[in-house]
């Protein structure tokens, strides 16, 4: 993947500013593409944007909440505007929201997670994927989990969100099938993330592969010659998974 070549290709990253987000940002740019970055924490992007830069790459930096759906609207008339096109929508951002029973979670909590992790992933759908149809190659990646389908208890609002994600995302491909347009679900697995760590703190994080292992993995999905959509990508076993269909 070290000689993909992204040069003149426009990548928009969410929750970019640390974690699996941040080190695909980063490979974005090394491959050579212009990295529109977002998060809600400027300190983190602007550290960001100086690896980015240390390396010979470019950013732009989006202080942006994701639950300002509004302030996504602005960010896809800003960017037709800059660059009258994207080539790379990466939907990174999540949170995890809380682990308890359904029965005890904040009705706060969960509208929260909802909003993160589902309708806001579907403003970005709703206002990206313009630009993304002025892509010769557009490329839509979002963010899975196995607990989309591996169900347990207390993690009710994160794993119903991810399958929902899941579906929504399905959704898109089989829109955008016969368009250059190619959109897929990306698994990463247990990753050394903040995340992770607040999940499972009882978990060594030096059993599991760091974020930059794992972000090396986004980039075939975002290669130009992809052919597969409505796939989802499996990082630990390095493979794309189809979708069961009803017979």
């Amino acid at each position: 993947m070290a000689q993909l070549d992204l040069n003149g290709r426009i990548a928009l990253v969410t929750g970019a500013s640390r974690g699996i987000g941040a080190a695909a940002a980063e490979l974005l740019a090394q491959a050579g593409a212009h990295i529109v970055a977002i998060a809600r924490t400027t300190g983190g992007l602007e550290a960001l944007d100086d690896r980015i830069r240390t390396k010979g790459g470019t950013a732009t930096l989006v202080p942006l909440d994701l639950k300002d759906y509004e302030g996504i609207d602005r960010l896809g008339g800003a960017l037709y505007e800059r660059f009258g096109k994207l080539d790379i929508l990466l939907g990174n951002a999540g949170i995890l929201g809380p682990m308890s029973p359904l029965g005890h979670v904040d009705p706060k909590n969960w509208d929260e997670v909802v909003a993160v992790n589902i309708t806001a992933n579907w403003r970005l759908i709703r206002s990206m994927d313009p630009l993304l149809r002025q892509s010769d190659a557009g490329r839509a990646i979002f963010m899975s989990s196995g607990a989309a389908t591996n169900v347990r208890a207390y993690w009710g609002p994160y794993a119903v969100s991810k399958a929902a994600l899941d579906v929504l995302v399905r959704t898109y491909s089989e829109e955008t099938k016969n368009t250059p347009v190619r959109a897929n679900l990306f698994n990463p697995g247990a990753t050394r993330t903040k995340m992770r760590a607040q999940a499972m703190p009882g978990e060594d994080p030096e059993t599991l592969p760091t974020p930059e292992e794992i972000a090396a993995h986004v980039l075939k999905l975002a290669d130009p010659a992809l052919s597969e959509t409505g796939m989802l990508y499996d990082a630990r076993s390095a493979r794309f998974l189809a979708f069961q269909r009803p017979a």
